[in-house]
């Protein structure tokens, strides 16, 4: 027979499940078709491998290159 922190448990399981769903059926942003960084247009088979991109390569790689 299962004591009420058992119950809990269960309930707070199942809250987290139903959370975990609802965050994983929202749509992932969509990118841009212009680099947010330089303006010019990125290139659509980057758009194809990442929907979400909102730079051009060159200005992702300028992002991603460790200061000097």
């Amino acid at each position: 027979m299962p004591d009420a922190a058992d119950r809990a448990s269960e309930h707070e399981e199942a809250l987290r499940a139903m959370a975990l769903k609802r965050v994983l059926s929202v749509p992932t942003a969509r990118g841009r078709n212009d680099c947010i960084d330089c303006g010019e247009e990125i290139p659509e088979a980057r758009r194809a491998a990442d929907p979400s991109t909102v730079t051009c390569i060159d200005c992702q790689r300028d992002r991603e290159r460790p200061a000097r």
